[in-house]
């Protein structure tokens, strides 16, 4: 059988301003993929909402307000990202590209795509773990409107592309270890991760100094636990007043991290990985067919808060 080995690199953005361009953007990611190419890169990873700032954080009480559906795409590739994904296609390589959605029925949605070295779009992935609040909570120094601005997604499909599994998930779902479990039990060992992260967390403020801590405990161990390779992209830095985590890097199934940013901006994270390194685990202690015990589960599907038990 055939080695299965792939050059993947995590494109990290820095900062968007509100008032950027979407046409200047692409040719921050252009940029990405032209040196990718230099480097024999085969898969590029882009950033959750890759193509503006992070929105979320300000409150629009009309939501059908233009201005803020001109942060939303109504078409993929849309007219400002055809050059993306021809350039693309010319380079022959693939990418992963997420951005802010609007159906023709004006449903939104936090979503990324998977493109193949030929410019076809191969797999849609829209955020199931949407954080935040619905409403303008002014004590906030920032607000964090998700749950406004999106409607959660309701799986976790993977796809056969680069001659592997799959599978794509966004900023606030490499937090829950059911992202990484569902995506393992569709086959999955390769799980593409973009996201936006805020150091300052409102809520709990205390938990700042281990934002950089957090991002990389939970994608390293959803590595392992589930024997898959875990690319995680930031657009991190100052953005608007509001410094975000960067740390983008690429994870190996044993959970080790092979390769991190540097910066806070704009940086290309290149590493080799030996898909089938992935049997190592899957086929040993994480043996899902022999090992799991699906029918004592049954709490993490049918509940969503803990149920205590009585007081005695």
């Amino acid at each position: 059988m055939a080695e299965r080995n792939l050059r993947v690199a995590a494109a990290q953005m820095g900062p968007i301003t509100k008032n950027e361009p979407k046409a200047a953007v692409v040719g921050r990611l252009i940029t990405h993929l032209k040196l990718a190419s230099e480097e024999n890169v085969e898969l590029v990873v882009f950033p959750e909402l890759t193509l503006t700032t992070f929105f979320p954080r300000w409150f629009v009480e009309d939501e059908d307000d233009l201005e803020l559906d001109s942060f939303y795409e109504t078409s993929m590739p849309s007219a400002e990202t055809e050059f993306l994904f021809s350039t693309a296609k010319d380079l022959g390589i693939g990418f992963c590209l997420g951005y802010a959605e609007l159906t023709e029925s004006g449903e939104r949605y936090n979503t990324q795509v998977l493109v193949n070295g030929g410019g076809e779009i191969v797999g849609k992935y829209r955020k199931v773990h949407l954080p935040g609040h619905e409403e303008h909570e002014p004590w906030r120094e920032f607000q964090h409107l998700e749950r406004r601005y999106f409607k959660a997604g309701g799986s976790f499909p993977t796809w056969r592309a680069f001659e592997s599994v799959v599978g794509m998930a966004i900023c606030n779902d490499r937090r829950w270890s059911e992202t990484y479990r569902s995506l393992a039990l569709g086959g999955a060992e390769l799980i593409l991760i973009g996201y936006n992260t805020p150091i300052h967390y409102a809520p709990d403020p205390s938990q700042d100094r281990l934002a950089s801590f957090h991002s990389r405990l939970v994608m390293q161990a959803g590595a392992y636990q589930n024997g898959c390779y875990v690319i995680g992209v930031a657009k991190g830095g100052i953005e608007e007043g509001v410094e975000s985590l960067s740390d983008s890097c690429i994870i190996g199934p044993s959970g080790e991290i092979l390769a991190e940013a540097k910066t806070d901006g704009d940086e290309l994270i290149i590493a080799d990985i030996d898909l089938d390194i992935c049997k190592n685990y899957k086929q040993t202690l994480f043996d899902f067919a022999r090992y799991r015990k699906p029918e004592t589960y049954g709490a993490i599907t049918n509940q969503t808060g803990a149920i205590l038990p009585e007081e005695l």
